[in-house]
Formats: structure tokens, C-alpha cells, sequence
């Protein structure tokens, strides 16, 4: 349960009096992403359903944002802007790893955070359809076990300090096996085949962009997990809304 709490607060701004401070429980608080996305994912439907009771499903699905941007901290957004910069500099490897440490956001973080945004919103703006909000919940679960995957599969940049530096050390295949049962299972329940085809497509553009992004960095980091982590939960949304008019 500490490992859990420690995955909570480090993803969200939820209080966590209970935690006991432990590098243990921090290194197998990966193993605990996905059910950090559940917990995220159902204050986000919370605050949907709030919001479409008192006004339009724009205004609702802005409300949503805010509230999405507001529980993480902006952590996955700060690291999609810093990767967007970086790469939409252009600059050989060294160059755009400097760019993404660097503290400032440049226009290109700004433009990708405004694109990914518009995205969502709209996304969510059509969840207000009877039946469909509960699918919020999908999308931060799908991302957050997505991301275990790049956590896995690549290396971690052997120069970069960050806070995401050691974690694949504490994470299971076990884990990532019994993560995928369960958010597939869940998407079954919740949307049967349009769910599951979300979060397999979303699957595969998560491993798409974590394999690209690495071999033009020499591996991810913390800023890349965060990217995978946005734009995975805008893909899952994306297919969500789309393939219900098919």
C-alpha cells in the first residue's frame, strides 16, 4: 500500500498523509501507475458529470481540463512541452537535451500544449452524449499503463539525473501483464468493442512514438514518459469519439 501511495503522490495533487517516505516503496510505486490513472480517471468523470448538470457540454468538457491539468500538476503536460521544443528544435541530440532541461517553454511546447488541448477538450466535449461519460475513465488508465511499456522496453538516458531514473528497476513484466488484463477487461465493461479498439490503438501509437523518440535521443526520459502519458490519453479519446460515429 505505501508503494501505491507513493505512486499517488507522486502523480497527483492528492494529499497523502499516510506516506512513509522508503526508496523501496518508491522504486515498486511503478508497478502502481495504472491504478493511479483509475483514481485520476474518476475525479475526472466526477467533475464531467458535475459540470454537464449546470452547463454546456464545452463549458463541462473545459471544466474536465482543468481539473485534468489541475490533479497531475501539469507533470505529463511539462514534459510533452519540453520534448516538443527539444525535438521541434531540429538540433542534433546534445542540443535538444539541453533545450528540454532548460526551464523555459519555447513556442514549439507552447503550440504542442495548445494543439493537445484543443484535442481534448473537444474529445471530451462529445463524451456528454448519453452513456459515454464513464469512458473518461479509460484514458489516464490506458495512458499510465501504456507508459510502463517505455519504461520497460527502452533505456533511460544514462546522462540525465531526473526523478524517473531507476524506476524500471522496481517494475514487473508480471505487472505490465496483469495492468493489460485489467484495463482491457475494464474497457470490455464499460464500451465493449470501441474501447478495446481505443486502448489497442492507442497501445500501438504509444509504442510507435516511445521507439521513435528513443532512437533519435539514444533512449527516454522522465519529459518522454510524460509525452507518451499526454498523447496517449488524447489518442484513447481521439478513436473513443470517433469510432462512435462509424
Amino acid at each position: 500500500m505505501n508503494a501505491f501511495l507513493h505512486a499517488v503522490s507522486f502523480f497527483t495533487r492528492i494529499p497523502v498523509p499516510w506516506l512513509r517516505p522508503s526508496e523501496e516503496a518508491w522504486r515498486k510505486s511503478v508497478n502502481w501507475y495504472p491504478a493511479v490513472g483509475l483514481v485520476i480517471g474518476l475525479l475526472l468523470w466526477g467533475v464531467h458529470q458535475a459540470g454537464l448538470m449546470l452547463f454546456s457540454p464545452w463549458i463541462a468538457a473545459i471544466l474536465t481540463l482543468i481539473a485534468w491539468v489541475y490533479v497531475t500538476g501539469g507533470l505529463h503536460m511539462d514534459g510533452w512541452m519540453d520534448l516538443a521544443d527539444g525535438l521541434g528544435s531540429s538540433r542534433p541530440r546534445e542540443q535538444i537535451l539541453a533545450i528540454m532541461k532548460d526551464s523555459r517553454v519555447g513556442a514549439m511546447g507552447v503550440l504542442a500544449a495548445i494543439m493537445l488541448l484543443l484535442i481534448k477538450a473537444g474529445a471530451v466535449a462529445e463524451l456528454a452524449h448519453p452513456g459515454w461519460g464513464s469512458l473518461l475513465i479509460v484514458a489516464p488508465v490506458a495512458a499510465r499503463t501504456h507508459v510502463l511499456l517505455a519504461i520497460k522496453l527502452w533505456p533511460y538516458l544514462s546522462a540525465d539525473k531526473g526523478i524517473g531514473k531507476g524506476i524500471s528497476a522496481g517494475l514487473s513484466a508480471s505487472s505490465i501483464i496483469v495492468s493489460y488484463i485489467i484495463v482491457f477487461a475494464a474497457g470490455w465493461y464499460l464500451g465493449g468493442l470501441q474501447v478495446i479498439t481505443a486502448i489497442f490503438l492507442s497501445l500501438l501509437f504509444a509504442l510507435w512514438f516511445s521507439s521513435s523518440v528513443a532512437k533519435k535521443l539514444g533512449g527516454l526520459n522522465g519529459d518522454c514518459y510524460g509525452a507518451v502519458i499526454e498523447s496517449s490519453e488524447a489518442v484513447v479519446l481521439l478513436v473513443l469519439v470517433g469510432s462512435w460515429w462509424l
